[in-house]
C-alpha cells in the first residue's frame, strides 16, 4: 500500500507547484525506486486531464554508462532529447537514488564532457522556463540511501522530507501561500540592491547585483522550497568565499571548498577532498568559473545539513551559491554546461549578509521581522 504522504506531496506538485492544466503534456522522470511517487504524479495528471510519459533511469545505468561509454558516446546527444525540451509543457523531476555514491570513481572528465554534450539541452530548458513557456519542478522521493547520508533511520527521514515541505500541515498550499508573500517582500527590497556582501568564517565575498530580479522561490520549481535568488553580475564578484558544508555534485563529494573570485571569475580553487573534481568542473567550459546565481536560504523548517542539496541550499539562515549557468529569468548571462549549488552557513556569531552596506542577515536572523525568521508560521 503506497504512502498517502505520497498521493498528498503529488496533489501539492500537480494542482499547485505546476498548475497542471487539461490537454498540457506533461514528463514525469526519475529514479527506479522512486517509483511510487511517480505513479502517484501519473495519477494527479490524468486527473487534471492533462497527458503524461514517464522517463525512468537507475544508478546502474548511469554508473555503467560512464563506465563504458566511449568519447563519441559522452558527446552523443539523443534527437528525442532535444524534440521532448520542445515540446513539453511540464517537467516532473523525482531525486531517488538508490546508492548516492555510485559515481564516486567515475573519471570526472567523463562527466565535465557528458555535462558540456548536454549543455544546448540545459540552456534551452532554462530558456523556455524563463519564458513561462514550460512549467518544472524537482522533488526528493525518500531513499534508504539518502537517508543514511543524513544520518537518520528511512523513518526520520521521510518524515524530515515530508516535515520539509509542510505537508504535516491541514492546508500545505496555504502556508507556501502565506511564505510567497514574507519572501516577496524581501525579493521586492533586494531588487533594488547594488552589491551583497557575505561575511564569514575565511569568507568576504562583493557581488555586484544592480539590475538584477531576485526570484521568490516559494514551491513552483523545487519542493520543499524556500529561498530568494538573483543572477549576480557576471563581471562584478570578489573575494573569498568558503563553503561551510561538503558540496555534493552528480554523487561525488567535495570538502572544505575555498574559492577566490576576482573581477567575477575563480582565480583559485581548493577543496580538501575531492579538488580534482572541484578542479575538472571548473575548467569544462568558459562559463564554469563564474556564479551564475546567488541566494538566500529562508526555509527554518530545515535545519539540519543532509548531504542534499534540495534541502541544504534552503535552511533558513544561510546563503548559496552556484557556479555556471544562471537563470536567464533574473537577468543573469552565464551560460555553462555546470551549474553547482554550494552552501554557506551565517548562523554562527560574526556572519552575516549585507546589502549596500545594510546588515539584512546577522548570525542566521533576518533585521526585518516582517521578512522570513525563525519561528515564523511552518
Amino acid at each position: 500500500m503506497r504512502d498517502q504522504r505520497l498521493d498528498r506531496l503529488a496533489s501539492v506538485l500537480v494542482g499547485y507547484s505546476t498548475g497542471v492544466k487539461s490537454g498540457q503534456l506533461c514528463r514525469i522522470s526519475g529514479e527506479a525506486v522512486g517509483l511510487p511517487l511517480m505513479e502517484a504524479i501519473y495519477e494527479q495528471v490524468i486527473a487534471a486531464g492533462a497527458h503524461a510519459f514517464v522517463s525512468i533511469s537507475s544508478d546502474a545505468m548511469e554508473e555503467a554508462f560512464f563506465r563504458l561509454a566511449s568519447p563519441a558516446q559522452l558527446a552523443y546527444v539523443s534527437p528525442l532529447s532535444q524534440f521532448i525540451i520542445e515540446k513539453i509543457d511540464v517537467s516532473f523531476g523525482l531525486w531517488a537514488d538508490e546508492n548516492t555514491k555510485s559515481m564516486t570513481n567515475v573519471d570526472p572528465k567523463k562527466q565535465a564532457a557528458a555535462a558540456q554534450a548536454r549543455k544546448p539541452i540545459s540552456q534551452r530548458f532554462l530558456e523556455r522556463a524563463a519564458k513561462g513557456e514550460l512549467q518544472w519542478v524537482g522533488t526528493q522521493y525518500p531513499t534508504q540511501a539518502s537517508a543514511q547520508d543524513a544520518e537518520m533511520s528511512l523513518r526520520e527521514y521521510e518524515n524530515f522530507v515530508f516535515h520539509a515541505g509542510l505537508l504535516h500541515l491541514p492546508d500545505p498550499v496555504a502556508e507556501w501561500k502565506r511564505i510567497s508573500e514574507r519572501q516577496q517582500r524581501l525579493a521586492d527590497f533586494l531588487n533594488s540592491a547594488r552589491e551583497v556582501r557575505v561575511i564569514g568564517r575565511d569568507t568576504d565575498l562583493r557581488l555586484g547585483v544592480e539590475g538584477r530580479k531576485w526570484i521568490n522561490c516559494c514551491g513552483h520549481e523545487n519542493f520543499p522550497d524556500g529561498e530568494v535568488f538573483t543572477g549576480p553580475v557576471e563581471d562584478a564578484v570578489d573575494g573569498t568565499i568558503r563553503y561551510s558544508f561538503p558540496a555534493v555534485h552528480h554523487g561525488r563529494e567535495c570538502h572544505d571548498i575555498s574559492l577566490t573570485f576576482r573581477a567575477g571569475k575563480v582565480v583559485a580553487a581548493r577543496a580538501s577532498k575531492g579538488e580534482d573534481f572541484l578542479l575538472a568542473m571548473l575548467d569544462q567550459d568558459a562559463g564554469a568559473r563564474v556564479l551564475g546565481e546567488f541566494a538566500i536560504g529562508t526555509n527554518f523548517s530545515i535545519t539540519q545539513y543532509t548531504k542534499n542539496t534540495l534541502f541544504d541550499e534552503k535552511i533558513g539562515g544561510t546563503c548559496h551559491a552556484a557556479l555556471g549557468a544562471a537563470y536567464p529569468e533574473t537577468g543573469g548571462k552565464n551560460q555553462s554546461g555546470l551549474h553547482w549549488d554550494m552552501v554557506c552557513d551565517l548562523r554562527q556569531p560574526g556572519c552575516r549578509l549585507e546589502v549596500d552596506g545594510q546588515p539584512i542577515l546577522d548570525a542566521g536572523r533576518f533585521a526585518e521581522p516582517q521578512w522570513p525568521n525563525p519561528g515564523a508560521p511552518g
